[in-house]
């Protein structure tokens, strides 16, 4: 198998294993009240807590890693232009979020922690100095945004390569615009999201990976013609 190939075929998994990822995310995640002392502490200070937001981080890894394969796809197609800027507004929105989902996974787990230890803690309240900081949410924000615009240009890109399902790419676009919305929503729609954004990258994970197939097979076929000629 050539080296493109392989590429393509590592960023199919790539593309797969987030998948993966983001449907177990909000539904592992526990859903109690956590506007009450009681729910915060429940939700937050679980093992299910941990690995919800860890599955959601290492999604976010491997995002610009499958988009990395659709750039190499479509190279020297008119969808090669917005394939590289997604890979780059990915990139830069993942670093952006990264770091929020660290604090919102360790570190409001510890401090859940230490309220179930009986230390007189304002749970709520170091709860919202860690979520809603303004340099914090303002990264966060502007993270998800590019996650959206990566995932779009992604979206074009497909369209105009033509090279796998031109719809492929468009239940992709769609999660990741909705990822920030998404937030304000009660948890079954939530739970609801993280669908849609599995069944967008399963869909190009399985489209990436037929494709080099495809093409072989195409190879074949003219190489056949070529001969019986």
């Amino acid at each position: 198998m050539s080296t493109p190939d392989t590429r393509i075929r590592l960023g199919a998994l790539a593309a797969a294993l987030a998948a993966l990822m983001f449907l177990l995310y909000p539904a592992l995640r526990p859903w109690t009240d956590e506007s009450t002392v009681a729910g915060a502490t429940e939700a937050m200070g679980s093992w299910r807590w941990v690995a919800s937001h860890l599955f959601a981080m290492v999604g976010f890894i491997l995002l610009p890693l499958a988009l990395l394969a659709v750039r190499s796809l479509v190279a020297r197609t008119p969808g090669e232009a917005p394939a590289a800027w997604a890979v780059v507004t990915t990139w830069t929105g993942a670093g952006l979020t990264l770091p929020y989902y660290g604090a919102e996974d360790f570190a409001l787990n510890a401090i859940a922690g230490r309220s179930v230890d009986g230390q007189q803690l304002d749970l709520l309240d170091l709860v919202d100095a860690v979520r809603y900081g303004p340099v914090a949410i303002t990264s966060f924000g502007v993270g998800l945004v590019l996650l959206g615009v990566g995932a779009v240009l992604a979206a074009v890109a497909i369209w105009r390569s033509g090279l796998i399902p031109r719809a492929s790419g468009i239940p992709l676009a769609l999660g990741f615009a909705l990822f920030l919305p998404q937030f304000y929503t009660p948890p079954a729609v939530r739970i609801g999201h993280g669908v849609l954004v599995a069944v967008g990258l399963a869909w190009v994970a399985l489209s990436l990976w037929r494709r080099p197939a495809a093409i072989h097979s195409e190879q074949q076929g003219t190489a056949a013609t070529r001969a019986t000629v």
